[in-house]
């Protein structure tokens, strides 16, 4: 088995479905671009069958990313097939994504048909989509929900017609980590032809396992590829977070032992343009790219990283684009922190019964105020008579 890891990125179709996220198609662009700096391995770009809009966007992306995969979306029919083929004709490397509900409930209420027909609609999907690129990826829809027998009658005769993707996606975030990767595991072992297939993890974030769920079918269920999206953007409560899942296979790779080719430094970038472009603000406390994801404001966790780094940083904010993780003074803050960032402001404490005064008339200022920014932190040393490199220091 391969000890690459595949990043699928669905920000531009999946992210999209997000209420209020719908984005131009210079927009798209952008963020197609910005992918590609990153090193996504697949961007599925949209649903050419969707909309006129999609379908442009899609070919404007796909004849302007040259590195990555450019992928559509389409139905397991040959209408949405072909559309997606011609929207992608500009592309270097092109993927169609087919799929097709596999779940009972899926099959009788939405589709109305029996599994005989999803079956050969499925078979009949994957060998048209190969008549136009010999990329193809096959998803049963709701298949954590479906029936075991049936899901590897189908994804085998799939794999026969020249899928070399099968994509298990937890349509509506019922899966938990256990279970999503035996079930994965289960459909590697009990189809034969499996291996002529990379298998890939799709997960929503419903019940908040996204992340563990798609990382559970890697270690456990000997998936290749995660699809995820930048901040987590997705239907409903959102997909998996591209930068979690990333940083997470980064950060223990001793425990999952992959490699993957994202350019990590792009990471912060990244979640900051899709975040302005689509007007969804990223949370103080998100993971990898939130403002706190770095931040320090407890006095114990400033002293310990004050003298290593390590001690409560477990990756590098400069590896994933910030500039650097920062020591937040606050109520919380200690005499170390305080005096560290005096120094750096260029405010050097003659003495310690110095210092001493200057951090009393600090912790009741940051009681008040909890944080202290660096222009009241100025004016506190001046009233303490401490003045640096902002003025000559006072006799």
């Amino acid at each position: 088995m391969s000890d690459r890891l595949i990043i699928f990125d669905t920000t531009l179709r999946d992210g999209e479905q997000s209420p209020g996220a719908s984005m131009t198609k210079d927009e798209k662009i952008r963020i197609a671009k910005q992918l590609e700096r990153m090193r996504v391995d697949v961007i599925e770009a949209g649903f050419a069958a969707s909309s006129n809009g999609d379908f442009e966007a899609i070919r404007a992306i796909a004849a302007n990313v040259k590195t990555s995969v450019v992928c559509s979306l389409a139905r397991a029919n040959e209408l949405d097939i072909a559309r997606a083929a011609d929207a992608l004709k500009p592309a270097n490397r092109s993927r169609i994504h087919t799929f097709i509900a596999t779940s009972a409930l899926h099959m009788e209420k939405k589709l109305r048909m029996t599994p005989e027909q999803v079956y050969e609609q499925a078979r009949l999907a994957v060998r048209l989509a190969r008549n136009f690129t010999d990329d193809v990826e096959f998803s049963p829809e709701d298949s954590s929900r479906s029936d075991m027998d049936f899901l590897c009658r189908v994804l085998e005769a799939v794999i026969d017609e020249g899928a070399n993707t099968i994509n298990i996606p937890d349509t509506v975030g019922y899966a938990v980590p256990e279970g999503y990767a035996a079930l994965i595991r289960q459909l590697r072992q009990r189809i034969p032809n499996s291996d002529r297939a990379v298998f890939s993890a799709h997960c929503h974030d419903d019940l908040g396992m996204a992340v563990a769920n798609s990382l559970a079918a890697v270690k456990s269920g000997g998936a290749r590829q995660i699809e995820c999206a930048i901040n987590g953007l997705g239907e409903r409560a959102g997909n998996a977070a591209l930068e979690e899942v990333v940083m997470a296979v980064k950060t223990r790779r001793d425990y999952f032992g992959l490699e993957i080719g994202i350019d990590t430094t792009q990471i912060v970038e990244t979640s900051q343009l899709v975040s302005e472009i689509t007007g969804f603000v990223v949370q103080p406390n998100k993971a990898v790219v939130g403002a706190n994801a770095f931040a320090h404001t407890s006095g114990i966790h400033q002293d310990g990283v004050l003298k290593a780094r390590d001690t409560y940083e477990i990756m590098r904010a400069e590896d994933v684009g910030w500039s650097a993780s920062r020591i937040v003074l606050g109520k919380l803050s200690g005499r170390n922190a305080f005096r560290q960032r005096l120094q750096e402001l260029g405010l050097p404490l003659g003495s310690e019964s110095e210092l001493d005064t200057a951090f009393v008339r600090f912790k009741a200022l940051a009681d008040r105020k909890t944080t202290v920014s660096d222009d009241a932190l100025l004016a506190l040393a001046r009233e303490c008579g401490i003045v640096g490199t902002h003025g000559a220091r006072s006799s």
